[in-house]
């Protein structure tokens, strides 16, 4: 939504087209510089939240997870995994400051009985991807959207930083089952860049020399006739993915143990 006209309407007459009282949150995560980053947006009246929006009636949850990554990304293949349920009593009660912007972004008053304010259950995904690929956009609600690193979130609406630290939660967890570090690293990269990509997400040291070894045995990653020019002396091994043991591995699920 990026007019006014469409917000109004979006505002006035949004339960005609999106299912009341439930919700997505996205968790974006991108991979940066040995950093593992968050895609935030800011809302007009100043407050901080994960990428979200309502589910249209004849929408699937995966289709409404898709479209809501895509307004926000550009992207519409990313890997995306539901991981949990939010529904506290009192989750999503919107404070006076709040209320008033959404009024002030809508023209218009909102009553306290509107269906925006009205207990609202959030499903929980997080997607994952290169940092390069994505151009954040902001909409008609938000003042910007950008990356911030995952060990410095600013302060944010409702229980958005609980959604962040459960999503990575689950993220470390699949790691271990599915090969996500597809969709956060370039297609050709070093042993070193993903042995640190690794590290990062998991938080914790891995060795060097039986990291790599466990995605060579699973041939999930393949080593290429090319190397990269880094310095004097220095030009390591590309390797790549293999897309069809990657896909199998995604489908069926892999057993990492590092």
């Amino acid at each position: 939504m990026n007019s006014q006209e469409e917000v109004k309407n979006f505002i006035t007459n949004g339960h005609k087209v999106y299912l009341k009282h439930l919700s997505i949150d996205c968790v974006i995560f991108g991979y940066h510089e040995h950093q593992l980053k968050v895609l935030l947006l800011k809302n007009k009246g100043g407050y901080w939240s994960v990428a979200g929006g309502f589910i249209k009636h004849e929408e699937t949850l995966q289709e409404a997870a898709t479209r809501i990554l895509a307004e926000r990304t550009g992207l519409d293949k990313l890997f995306l995994q539901q991981f949990q349920t939010f529904g506290e009593p009192g989750r999503s009660i919107r404070t006076d400051e709040q209320v008033k912007a959404l009024s002030d972004i809508a023209k218009a008053p909102i009553a306290k009985n509107h269906w925006l304010l009205e207990r609202t259950l959030s499903l929980g995904y997080y997607a994952v991807t290169e940092y390069s690929k994505v151009n954040p956009k902001a909409d008609y609600f938000s003042e910007t959207s950008e990356w911030r690193d995952i060990d410095n979130l600013p302060p944010m609406v409702f229980d958005h930083k609980l959604i962040v630290t459960e999503a990575l939660k689950a993220l470390r967890m699949q790691i271990y089952h599915q090969p996500i570090g597809f969709n956060l690293l370039p297609e050709k990269f070093t042993l070193p860049e993903i042995h640190d990509l690794y590290e990062t997400i998991l938080g914790k040291k891995l060795d060097r020399r039986n990291f790599p070894k466990k995605l060579m045995a699973l041939g999930l990653i393949k080593k290429l006739d090319e190397q990269k020019k880094i310095g004097a002396h220095r030009s390591p091994y590309l390797y790549k993915f293999d897309k069809r043991r990657y896909d199998k591995a995604l489908k069926e699920g892999i057993v990492l143990a590092f």
